[in-house]
């Protein structure tokens, strides 16, 4: 099948958020071969934020309100789908005895006390980073750039991760290494706005933060799974909130 980028980046937004983006006419790109364009993505599910931000602060709410509020619209771009793969894998893993009752709880649509804790905890984490941007002006740029980086290394777990499923995203996806590596390459570049030396720090916290929960995901359910994914962005985002916290806005 020949390539078509602009195919390939319109199913990648039918795919990671509800944005409208039109039907998709002729052959369909295979989910793999839009993995390059996730951060890309993640860029603009960002601006959706940042410019949600600097109205809340252009208002006079207080950065912290303001920082909720911008939550609050990622989610309504996304439909909260990172943050209901983080609750379920939080029920799974710290609920189920074994892989088979794990995988079965994370595909429960209920939401139970690791859920909600691991909710609340990353909501609160991310706020608290976004008002510490807000009030050292630099808001756009984090939110801009870490909604890129989070989603960089998620087609490289699909392209080297076995699926924990016969079924669902995981299998569905399949393995594209080349896309995974422009991803990667996207969500190094989206960093550098923050200088080289904060932009190293903050990619190697992300991806550590990554590569813990990948490892963790293996000896759980023995792979990746689109909950796994979606745990995995959100994870990575508060680390990048923390290591921009260390570091200095």
């Amino acid at each position: 099948m020949s390539r078509d980028p602009v195919s390939e980046l319109r199913l990648a937004f039918s795919l990671l958020t509800r944005l409208p983006v039109g039907s998709l006419k002729g052959e369909v790109p295979a989910m793999a071969e839009t993995g390059w364009a996730w951060p890309i993505v993640g860029a603009a599910v960002g601006a959706v934020m940042a410019a949600v931000c600097g109205a809340a602060l252009w208002l006079g709410l207080p950065p912290v309100m303001a920082a909720f509020l911008a939550l609050a619209a990622g989610a309504l771009v996304t439909g909260g789908m990172h943050e209901d793969g983080l609750a379920d894998v939080a029920d799974g893993f710290g609920g189920g005895r074994d892989r088979a009752r794990k995988l079965e709880i994370m595909r429960d649509s209920r939401v139970g006390s690791y859920g909600v804790i691991a909710l609340v905890l990353a909501i609160g984490f991310r706020a608290a980073g976004i008002a510490e941007a807000a009030e050292a002006g630099a808001a756009p740029l984090a939110l801009i750039a870490l909604g890129a980086a989070s989603r960089a290394g998620l087609p490289l777990a699909l392209a080297l991760m076995p699926p924990a499923r016969s079924d669902g995203l995981g299998r569905a996806a399949g393995a594209a290494m080349a896309p995974a590596l422009v991803a990667l390459l996207l969500g190094a570049v989206a960093l550098l706005g923050f200088g080289p030396g904060a932009a190293l720090a903050v990619a190697l916290t992300m991806a550590l933060a990554g590569l813990v929960l990948a490892a963790l995901a293996m000896r759980q359910i023995g792979g990746q799974s689109g909950d796994v994914l979606g745990a995995m962005q959100v994870v990575t985002e508060c680390a990048g909130w923390a290591a921009l916290a260390a570091v200095g806005f």
